[in-house]
């Protein structure tokens, strides 16, 4: 974790140090965290290989286009990275608005299949081996959205962006709120987001590699039709020195 004056700029508010100093004195996790998703990551992309190739086959025989679809995201200090997903969507479907609503008309058959099992997103256990993304933390988001960050909201940056979270699992109205936008970015910006991050920076609070793992199989159990209840707020200081 970077020392304090070594963050980058727009990272160096009060709003951002509350958080900070949660994490900083957790070390112990931070360390297990990150043993946990090289080991996990590298076994289950050996594991699952036969399954890239089946979606990769469906996925050219589906439609024009690569495998992959690769977009600028941002990551942990404000880093921007070229995440990996599987094609969902034709090409050149990220010319018109970043975010998508639930009938989308640009999301192919083999397409609409992966996003309902969120198979699109499990090449982003590459990114997690190279580091440019954890297992559980805040979805990693364009900078078109990042730039609408709250001062708060900037303190998820200090974590690698996430494959899933809390957010992810809870937050289920997304779909129907774009749905009935006649402006799903203006939506997205001015709604969702601010919905989404209160449970982000929730997870900062309560970080440890426990919790990561208990979002881990509320996720796989989500993907799975199973409904979550929404938990209530939590205060926004947390005091314990936990690891």
């Amino acid at each position: 974790m970077r020392k304090w004056a070594d963050l980058p700029a727009e990272l160096q508010t009060e709003e951002v140090r509350v958080y900070y100093n949660i994490l900083k004195r957790k070390p112990v996790s931070r360390f297990l965290k990150r043993t946990f998703d090289i080991l996990a990551s590298l076994v289950l992309l050996i594991l699952l290989c036969p399954l890239f190739l089946i979606l990769a086959i469906a996925i050219k025989i589906d439609s024009k286009g690569p495998v992959f679809y690769r977009q600028t995201r941002v990551t942990r200090y404000g880093k921007q990275f070229q995440i990996h997903k599987f094609r969902s969507m034709v090409v050149g479907a990220d010319r018109g608005s970043q975010v998508t609503v639930k009938q989308d008309a640009r999301i192919t058959k083999v397409g609409r299949f992966i996003r309902k099992f969120r198979l699109d997103e499990i090449c982003q256990l590459i990114d997690v081996l190279q580091g440019n993304m954890t297992f559980v933390g805040t979805r990693p988001e364009v900078p078109k959205y990042v730039a609408a960050y709250t001062r708060e909201m900037m303190a998820t940056l200090l974590l690698p962006a996430g494959v899933t979270s809390e957010a992810s699992v809870y937050y289920k109205d997304e779909a129907e709120l774009l749905d009935a936008s006649s402006d799903p970015d203006q939506t997205y910006i001015q709604v969702i987001l601010p919905g989404k991050m209160e449970y982000n920076l929730r997870e900062i609070r309560r970080f440890h590699l426990g919790h990561g793992l208990k979002v881990m199989a509320m996720t796989v159990l989500a993907v799975f039709g199973v409904k979550f209840k929404e938990k209530p707020s939590e205060p926004k200081h947390d005091n314990s020195q936990k690891n």
